[in-house]
């Protein structure tokens, strides 16, 4: 019963919470969420020649389509990006976002590095709750017209793939071993993640895993204390921008809810 009580107890602190910042959290979730793709955009700028010829030197694909390849990645992020942050065109802006994750994923080999892979499907994991988002106000715009079914509506699946790729960038962060902090710290995170994953308190659980990948991605992807012109730091940038974007895919859970497939919506017609 004591479980029980302390499970209450978050679950009201989690409402009280959403309430006061409800019209706030969907922003912050968008703008996290894009992160990565902002700063990915802004990096093929920066780094031009050097994208150009990593494409040329992998591919050999010549200049031209290395270049051609650059100015896909800038605008294909940068131009999606500013669209769903203004609320303009987003559904189609996403499904470009959509394509750039492909690519890359092919561009850069990362479907044959399992790690990075399993990020890059939790960023898709993301974009499909934006696309969920999309949907739920395109239903919002005709709220007076009945609905023609009650049949589980396609965003619920859209919520429920969102949810399942997300926690796949927590099992990247995996590091199997047998000291007692790491060990109670993944067992921690995997009970969170299933939680998420199966839509059950998911709330809540979706909150606390935010709240604690948020604090880690700060204590260790702190790429602003590295000195400018290492490569390390670009790496750590990399890491702190994809793990961001996780923040706002889970923020963007709490925000939405679980959806119609998931454990907390069939409580409900019990």
């Amino acid at each position: 019963m004591e479980f029980k009580d302390l499970l209450a107890k978050g679950e009201d602190v989690a409402d009280q919470v959403l309430r006061q910042s409800k019209h706030v959290i969907p922003h912050v979730a968008r703008v996290c969420l894009l992160s990565t793709f902002i700063e990915d955009g802004f990096r093929m700028w920066f780094q031009w020649d050097e994208q150009k010829d990593y494409m040329d030197s992998v591919w050999s694909c010549g200049a031209i389509l290395g270049h051609l390849f650059v100015i896909v990645n800038l605008l294909g992020q940068l131009v999606p990006s500013g669209f769903i942050l203004a609320r303009k065109f987003a559904e189609y802006n996403l499904y470009v976002l959509f394509g750039i994750v492909v690519l890359q994923t092919f561009a850069y080999s990362i479907i044959y590095e399992l790690r990075f892979l399993m990020r890059n499907l939790a960023l898709i994991g993301g974009l499909l709750l934006l696309l969920a988002e999309c949907k739920h106000e395109n239903k919002s715009l005709f709220a007076g017209v009945p609905s023609m079914s009650s049949s589980v509506q396609p965003k619920s699946y859209f919520q429920l793939s969102g949810r399942i790729l997300l926690i796949l960038m927590f099992i990247s962060l995996f590091h199997f071993d047998m000291q007692f902090v790491r060990l109670f710290v993944m067992i921690f995170e995997a009970a969170l993640m299933t939680l998420v994953a199966v839509g059950y308190k998911t709330k809540l659980s979706a909150m606390i895993l935010c709240l604690w990948l948020f604090l880690m991605n700060f204590m260790f992807n702190n790429f602003w204390s590295i000195p400018y012109g290492r490569v390390y730091r670009d790496f750590l940038k990399y890491d702190f921008f994809q793990t961001l974007s996780i923040v706002g895919g889970l923020l963007m859970v709490v925000a939405l809810g679980p959806g119609g497939v998931s454990m907390d919506e069939q409580k409900k017609k019990w």
